[in-house]
Formats: structure tokens, sequence, C-alpha cells
């Protein structure tokens, strides 16, 4: 009797710790869901848009490519006029992330150059998203070719008094204003003459020179309406001796993407020079294009 006895309290024993157990496996069970659900979720950035990018050699239309390259036209061997039109793709390794395309056509009036870059960009940080990536790439684009920032008209200019409705204006000023005869007042013009020719041909001068190169409206700059930003700069090299070489850039981003357009022409006559508003709105044609096909 007393041996079964012994041997019932010992199964007793037994079962009370292995209760224990079971419910310590379960108290540090519950103690890890707790913890899971107090720790704080990192939540990733969102993906860019774009997953793909097109083929870059098929982006550009022939009808595009006959107004940028105008010695197409003047091929007239099929299956080389079809060679101009197909391009040349860019080297790249990854498709899904970088693709280009370059055309270079001689005629009997310039050679003219395009290269079209697609760029899909990826950021490898959670925190940051494509878009935001890509915007990053953009803005060291824009600041590498030192597009000035925009800048609207100061009260000045939009609002200039005439000599006459200024109060500190005087009578020697009005009259130097209006040719008197008088001796002083018309050295007092001459001097004024001078100096405000000096400051016109010197303004002048610059802009002809500019003008020459780029005039002030098609100046680099930021563009309105492309993509999420662009700007366009227009670039010319060369002279005296060579022919000068226009070269328009245009970049713009939209979303994740950024696409990069090089159009160039040099003439085959030295002295003759590229006219910048033909090939910047050429450029620009084409850029607006490839937003459009790129959204749709």
């Amino acid at each position: 009797m007393q041996r079964k006895a012994y041997v019932t309290g010992i199964a007793a024993l037994l079962a009370v710790l292995l209760a224990g157990c079971t419910s310590g496996s379960s108290g540090g069970d519950d103690a890890t869901d707790k913890n899971a659900d107090t720790s704080t979720a990192t939540v990733a950035a969102q993906p860019g848009k774009y997953r793909t990018l097109p083929e870059a050699c098929g982006a550009v239309t022939h009808g595009t490519l006959d107004s940028l390259l105008p010695g197409i036209a003047q091929i007239t061997d099929d299956e080389q006029r079809e060679k101009a039109y197909a391009g040349e793709a860019a080297l790249t390794y990854d498709t899904d992330r970088k693709v280009g395309c370059r055309w270079k056509i001689e005629s009997t009036d310039a050679t003219d150059r395009l290269s079209v870059d697609f760029e899909r960009v990826v950021s490898y940080d959670n925190a940051v998203s494509d878009d935001s990536e890509a915007q990053t790439i953009y803005t060291q684009l824009e600041s590498a070719a030192d597009i000035p920032e925009p800048t609207s008209p100061s009260p000045a200019e939009t609002e200039s008094p005439s000599a006459s409705d200024s109060p500190s204006a005087s009578p020697s000023a009005s009259a130097s204003s209006t040719g008197s005869a008088d001796p002083s007042a018309s050295g007092s013009g001459s001097a004024s003459a001078s100096g405000s020719g000096s400051a016109s041909a010197s303004g002048s001068g610059s802009a002809s020179a500019s003008s020459s190169t780029t005039p002030a409206a098609l100046q680099p700059r930021t563009l309105a309406d492309l993509g999420d930003e662009a700007y366009l700069d227009d670039q010319l090299s060369g002279s005296g001796s060579t022919a000068e070489q226009r070269t328009v850039t245009v970049v713009f981003r939209t979303s994740n993407v950024v696409v990069t357009i090089v159009y160039e022409e040099q003439p085959m006559a030295t002295g003759t020079v590229p006219d910048s508003k033909e090939m910047q709105d050429r450029a620009q044609n084409l850029a607006a294009q490839l937003a459009e096909a790129l959204n749709g």
C-alpha cells in the first residue's frame, strides 16, 4: 500500500511540473507577441510610376526625324534611308534602367546629330521614393548646366514713370531731355547722350553678341508644362575659321524617369550660324511627344 501511494504521489508531482512548464511557455509567447505588437513598423517609400522603358530608337517617329534631320530626305537609296531612320542604340547593360539612341545625318547644308536617353531611377533606400531619387538626379543635371532661376519682373520694370512725372526731376534735366539750345544744357545733353549711348551700345553689344549665339528670349531656362520639371540649354561653339555648332539640350523628369535630348547642328559653310529658335522648337516638340508617350 505504501509503494502504491508513493507512485501515485510522484505521478501527481510530475503532472504539476508539466502544467507549470506549459503555462510558462505560453506566457513567453504572449510576451513575445506583445513586444511585436508594440514595435514600430518601418513604412517603405512609394515605388515610381514606371517599371520599364520604351525602345529608344523606336520612340521618335519618322516625321519628327525628318524635321530634326533634314538630310534624311536627301538619301536616295531606300535601304540607306531606313538605316538612317533606325538610328544606333546606345550601349546599355539593363534596358529596364537605361536606354538611348543616336542619329547622325549629313546633308549638303549641315551635319545634324540627335541623341535621346531615358533613365529609370530606382531608389535603394526604403525611406526615399523613386520619384525623390529621380528629382535629385534631375536637380544635379540642372545645376551642372547652370540654368538660371526663373525671375519675375520687378515693380520698377512694370511701372516706369517718365522723367517729367518724377518729383526729383529738375528743370535742367527736363531741358536737357527736351534738347534745349542752351550751351551748358547742350553740353549736359551731349554728356547724357554719350552716357546713355555707351550704356545702350554696351547693352546692345552684349545682346548682339548674345543674339548671334542665342537671343535673350531663347537663353537657357526652365520649361513649364513639360513633365514634372524641365529645362532647356542652348550653347554655340566654334568661331572664325570653323563653322559654328549649336547644341540644344532638353532635359525633363516625369515621375521616376529622366529624359535627355541633345540636338546638334553644324553648318557646312564657315560663318553660318544655326537658327536658335528653329532648333529649340524642334527639340521641345520632340520632348513633348516623348512625355506624352510616357504618360500614355
